[in-house]
């Protein structure tokens, strides 16, 4: 497949951005993914689910035979383009706006999963937060705090709230970020919290193996979602992917495989992972 690469133009956007003005548009497996009822009858709860990689998740999931519950901020339009997704897939959608900074949204988010699905199978802490500074001085403190309960705390917060309603065979599935073995400096509260994030799952996978509850994380590198455009300035936009070996982003659709895998039966013995999509760059 013949994927975009760089230089891409100038398009700067509102945080956290939309998919409609991206150019060009990304490509979430909407026309390639093929599903084969790995994920038949389970119940996901995706955060970030209406845009970037939490729809190519989204779209995977129903086509393997999952109800999904999505989680967003306020980008109701893009969340509705999901919704119709897994709905042309015969699977159940529910759509939750809101905060995941705010603990008490987190718990209302599981419950509206419990109440729609009756239970929680697979839990996708996918949300995140950023925003680009030069300068250590730059960064007010209510930036640093708000990254944190987006990237961090978030996760704390729906695991607690849903390994209640898990079964033996849930699964746990955060996003790191290749940030999290080698952290950007320009983003330096996000790579902060991508390392935390790497720490927590492989310390949830060892307090939740007795529950027969596996949790992992994927690693993206650069991945063409709106958060790019909106968060980071235009040169950097512009060659975006280019500092990888293959030299483009990824598409949010080649993420989607990982993440089914991880939730799926045949990653029974896989818990404490790391699986990086990073375009050829390693992480260690």
């Amino acid at each position: 497949m013949d994927d975009p690469r760089p230089p891409f133009e100038p398009q700067p956007q509102a945080v956290p951005g939309l998919t409609d003005q991206m150019n060009p548009r990304p490509d979430h497996g909407e026309d390639s993914y093929r599903g084969s009822g790995r994920l038949e009858g389970k119940a996901a709860i995706i955060t970030g689910g209406d845009s970037g990689i939490g729809r190519a998740v989204a779209i995977a999931f129903a086509r393997e035979g999952a109800d999904v519950l999505i989680s967003y901020l306020n980008e109701d339009e893009d969340a509705e383009e999901t919704r119709r997704w897994i709905e042309e897939a015969g699977r159940k959608a529910v759509l939750v706006p809101g905060d995941v900074a705010d603990a008490d949204h987190c718990r209302a988010i599981v419950q509206k999963a419990v109440d729609a699905f009756g239970r929680v199978d697979i839990l996708v802490n996918n949300a995140a937060h950023q925003m680009t500074f030069d300068d250590l001085e730059e960064i007010p403190d209510a930036e640093w705090d708000k990254t944190f309960r987006v990237n961090i705390h978030a996760m704390f917060y729906l695991s607690k709230a849903a390994v209640p309603h898990m079964a033996e065979g849930g699964s746990i599935i955060n996003t790191s970020s290749v940030n999290a073995d080698t952290p950007s400096p320009q983003l330096l509260a996000y790579a902060t919290t991508k390392g935390a994030i790497q720490n927590f799952t492989g310390g949830l996978a060892q307090l939740l193996a007795e529950k027969g509850i596996r949790v992992n994380c994927v690693a993206p590198g650069p991945i063409w979602t709106p958060l790019i455009p909106s968060t980071m300035p235009e040169e950097k936009v512009r060659e975006f992917g280019n500092q990888v070996p293959m030299k483009r982003p990824g598409q949010p659709r080649e993420l989607a495989g990982a993440y089914v895998l991880l939730a799926s039966d045949e990653a029974g013995y896989i818990s404490g992972a790391t699986i990086a999509v990073t375009g050829g760059k390693p992480i260690i």
